[in-house]
């Protein structure tokens, strides 16, 4: 016979603990348990709990096991888990996955809309984190309705990146109504150190299985024996008791093995013991194993040693190859009453595999093998996998290099274990890539084979560079110097180039320069043009950020290496130069640099690189953006990076979105994008576009005059690494003096335009919009201090087209125009920026007030409308200072004003109470400055004698008795 335990006994606190936490998820508070505990000693068994207690709360139960049949399976605990939906009962429709959709089709290809097998997301899914995103956002969509359970087996053999996943899962599944229940065992793999942070962080809760005490493995017994806990006989209790120390599963190989050598038989009276007890066995099923061996055939044993060979999960196909059996022979062990079926069972998952019923079993039957007989199992089911699987697809390469490896041919075994990193590495998993390759490493190590050595380490710096590893990289291009110092010097130099971007991207300028030197200097005075070409490329790109003429140097080298990428050609060089040089010639010559992009889209579309085309794709909707005022094109990139599952493309065309509605104020909209993206930018560690969504929202509460909102973003902004030379521009340009003339502030707008075109000049820039063909011209000549010859110097580059820039360049030279007695062509000037700035709403009102003011100064236009329409505008808006500023002018023209009570609700409820008016909290607000009674008079346009009374009223309203204390008043 062969009985297990139908009820889980001695688990009652353990049992508890699954409870409360499947509860929790289904009213919507997910988490995380972790259950840990020796091999044997029950985790599946209450993994198994968890899955019956999701099911009964009707919950969508999915399940998969860190356990694969070679060393390691990139992906395949993930893969399990997502294709355990199939068989939930629960429909979801994956179109809401949106843009994850793609990324998940290289787990499930199934999924995959356009029916490329996942390959779209191929370049786009990289990112662990981005895969992991994509999970994260499908639990919440089957956790929708109901609640959604996680089973997890087997963590510990868990793959790299399905680890790195499921961390990522238990820093975020608290937002949904998903549990996830991992078992592990404590002494193996990187589950314990993640369990441990994750529980020490409060993010996880963890069960730790100890051995049954003697009660708990009577009903253990019980339970197997289908009899009450009373008439199970004190000798076998005690034997079970000493023999399995408390171990579930070896408390049961022992029981099935007294039954089986009729030591323990059931009869009329019970189950009584037939005949003397054995001594107590140590803790292990190994001797029970061997038991039951012996009374196999020796068909049978060849059989089950056959498939712990192949692990504790194996193909039927394998095993017959080696055994050599038909379909009925091999069948009939493994099905009906046959002893060797008790040991399996068909594998849920893939017909026609078969599984130990516990891992334990398969390690334990491994034991008894001595090494020679198995060395040539190994071998032979080496030979056959090759047979059945040209080519070793997928899974059968890694398998293969164990089996050789095991056999003793370690030459074979470390080429195999080299290709199966280079495969990993190729599908995105540069994790698993440095386990599988540093494996290879290790097998060629005493071998005399330098070209496979260096084959190997070749790879392993790739898949270094890819985790991050730039250390070990560096370091591994020092054993490749050593090892291939007969190799091609270009396939040397290509080592350094691969570096040299990697060293770009994390940030290490110097080291990245240092190897472009390396890499230029193997290839000598006459180098390989492609060679030559991808150096010249990533060399462009460090140089765009160097101060000075940096960008003067890029584009030279772009220039060069477009040169030859197109004759060659070397597609994804020109792509990513002519990108390049879109950059750096739109600044000055905007149609030239439209003309770069398109070039560089038409290479993408040619030679089919998506993830290129859809980069292009953003650089063209900036483009029609700030030429044509429109985020049309923007909206297109967008769309089309989430239908290609370019999730991370898809958040750059987002933050642009941001920015251009920002300028069209917009703000209802832009927060709404800001809002929604940043959450996900920061978890997903999207560095360069969450610093420019931060920059998105500094801009946006300083173009509504909120200083304490902007300042609060750029201080987010700085956290993120926000301070680089090329945002200085930006920051001062288009954020700050905005705030100020929001404020009415034009000092301080005046100065903070100032410090941002003395950075543009110090490292010229190539993002436009800091000012210097635009606001800079307009203050500068409504205080006299820019004339016509300088004016027309400036607006004939072709940088100054851009519209936003456009509208107020066009309004200074209005100023000047009417300043010299041509009124006419200063008003119809005016009458351009109307047409010109319309998608700028706040742009072109805060023009309108500025100008306005000259015009009634200099006596030509129509100031009295352009006031009403700005003073309109601001009031609408609750841009009080300019609101304010506009009626003082209108009352100056002589021109009726009708009083405005908006703003009250902005005043603080205990102030209000205390009776205290718009305008004084206006005063009150800018105490908070620290300003003087003349300087609050400029701001809001009054007398100081008028600011003295409501400073007087504000003291007795408030019962202050200074300044100083009504500018502590929280406002």
């Amino acid at each position: 016979m062969y009985a297990r335990a139908a009820a889980v006994v001695g688990r009652d606190v353990q049992l508890g603990v699954i409870d409360r936490a499947v509860e929790d998820a289904h009213s919507g508070r997910g988490g995380t348990l972790f259950i840990t505990g020796d091999a044997g000693i029950g985790k599946s068994r209450l993994a198994d709990v968890a899955v019956e207690r999701g099911l009964s709360a009707d919950m969508c139960v999915l399940r998969g096991r860190g356990s694969a049949i070679g060393p390691i399976l990139p992906f395949r605990c993930l893969t399990e888990l997502l294709l355990s939906l199939r068989h939930s009962g629960h429909r979801v429709n994956v179109a809401e996955l949106g843009p994850y959709r793609p990324i998940l089709s290289r787990l499930v290809p199934d999924w995959d809309e356009a029916g490329g097998g996942g390959a779209a997301a191929g370049g786009a899914g990289d990112s662990l984190v981005i895969i992991a995103e994509a999970v994260l956002r499908l639990t919440g969509l089957v956790a929708r309705d109901g609640g959604c359970v996680l089973v997890l087996d087997d963590l510990h053999e868990a793959d790299a990146e399905s680890l790195a996943v499921f961390e990522y899962l238990i820093h975020n599944l608290g937002r949904q109504a998903t549990l996830l229940v991992a078992a592990f065992r404590p002494d193996s793999g990187a589950a314990p150190a993640l369990a441990r942070s994750s529980v020490q962080r409060r993010l996880a809760a963890q069960v730790r299985l100890g051995p049954l005490d003697r009660a708990a493995v009577r009903d253990l017994a019980a339970s197997c024996l289908e009899t009450p806990p009373a008439d199970v006989p004190e000798a076998v209790v005690d034997l079970l008791w000493a023999g399995s120390g408390g171990n579930p599963l070896h408390a049961e190989e022992l029981l099935n093995d007294l039954c089986d050598g009729e030591v323990l038989r059931h009869t009329e009276r019970g189950w009584v013991v037939g005949g003397p007890v054995p001594v107590a066995l140590p803790m292990t099923v190994a001797p029970s194993l061997t038991h039951r061996l012996e009374q196999l055939s020796e068909q049978a044993r060849e059989v089950l040693l056959t498939a712990a060979v192949l692990g504790h999960r194996f193909p039927l196909a394998v095993v017959q190859a080696v055994t050599g059996l038909d379909d009925r022979d091999l069948f009939g062990h493994f099905s009906g009453g046959s002893p060797a079926a008790h040991l399996v069972t068909p594998d849920e998952q893939n017909p026609d595999w078969y599984a130990f019923h516990h891992p334990l079993l398969a390690e334990s039957l491994l034991a008894l093998l001595p090494a020679g007989r198995r060395a040539r199992l190994a071998e032979r089911a080496a030979d056959a996998i090759e047979q059945l699987h040209p080519g070793l697809p997928g899974e059968w390469c890694q398998q293969a290099a164990t089996l050789r490896l095991t056999a003793g041919d370690r030459v074979a075994a470390g080429l195999l274990f080299t290709e199966a990193g280079r495969r990993a590495l190729t599908q995105g998993a540069a994790r698993s890539a440095v386990t599988l390759l540093e494996r290879a490493q290790e097998t060629l190590a005493a071998e005399g084979d330098v070209e496979a050595r260096a084959d190997a380490q070749e790879a392993l710096l790739f898949a270094y560079v890819e985790v991050g590893q730039i250390k070990q990289a560096l370091a591994s291009v020092e054993v490749l110097d050593r090892l291939g110092g007969g190799l091609d010097p270009g396939r040397r130099s290509a080592w350094h180039t691969r570096l040299a971007w990697a060293a770009m991207l994390y940030g290490s300028i110097d080291d990245a320069l240092a190897h472009v030197r390396a890499a230029r200097a193997l290839l000598g005075s006459d180098p390989d043009p492609a060679a030559g070409a991808r150096i010249d490329a990533v060399e462009a790109h460090l140089m765009l950020d160097q101060p000075g003429e940096g960008h003067v140097a890029a584009e030279a080298l772009a220039r060069r290496a477009v040169r030859v990428a197109e004759a060659i050609p070397l597609p994804d060089v020109a792509c990513q130069v002519w990108q390049l040089l879109g950059a750096v010639t739109r600044i000055r010559d905007p149609a030239e640099g439209t003309a770069c992009l398109e070039r560089a889209r038409t290479i993408a579309v040619q030679h089919g690189l998506p993830i290129a085309e859809a980069h292009v794709l953003i650089r063209l909707g900036n483009d029609n953006a700030l030429h044509g005022g429109t985020i049309d094109r923007l909206i297109q990139a967008r769309d089309a990076a989430r239908r290609l599952g370019a999730v991370t493309v898809g958040y750059q065309a987002e933050s642009s979105i941001a920015t251009h509605l920002v300028l069209m104020g917009r703000y209802a909209e832009a927060e709404e994008v800001i809002d929604r993206c940043l959450p996900d930018t920061g978890r997903l560690t999207l560095l360069e576009t969450t610093q420019y969504l931060l920059l998105a929202k500094a801009m946006l509460a300083a173009h509504q005059g909120q200083r304490r909102a902007m300042d609060g973003a750029l201080a987010e902004f700085r956290v993120a690494g926000g301070d680089l030379p090329l945002h200085v521009p930006r920051v001062h340009g288009l954020v700050r003096a905005f705030c100020a003339l929001a404020e009415e502030d034009r000092p301080q707008a005046r100065a903070e335009l100032d410090r941002a075109l003395a950075a543009e000049a110090q490292s010229p820039t190539i993002f436009p919009l800091s000012g210097r063909y635009g606001l800079d011209p307009l203050l500068r000549a409504l205080a006299g201090d820019l004339d016509e010859r300088e004016l027309q110097e400036l607006t004939s580059t072709p940088a100054s087209r851009l519209r936003w820039d456009r509208q107020f360049s066009l309004l200074a030279g209005a100023v000047l125009a009417g300043r010299a007695g041509r009124a006419t062509a200063a008003a119809a000037l005016v009458s351009d920026v109307d047409k010109l700035g319309e998608p700028y709403e706040m742009g072109r009102h805060l023009g309108l007030r500025l100008v306005a003011e000259a015009a009634l100064d200099d006596g030509w236009g129509t100031p009295v409308p352009w006031l009403r329409a700005a003073e309109e505008y601001f009031h609408g808006a609750g841009f009080t200072p300019a609101a304010s500023a506009c009626r003082a002018l209108l009352r100056r023209a002589g021109a009726p004003v009708g009083q405005r009570r908006r703003g009250v609700e902005e005043i603080p409820a205990q102030l209000r109470s205390a009776g205290v008016t718009v305008r004084e909290f206006e005063i009150l607000r800018l105490l908070r400055e620290r300003l003087g009674n003349r300087e609050i008079a400029e701001r809001l346009h009054l007398s100081p004698r008028t600011v003295e009374k409501h400073v007087a009223s504000l003291l007795v309203k408030t019962g202050r008795t200074s300044r100083l204390g009504l500018s502590q008043l929280e406002t």
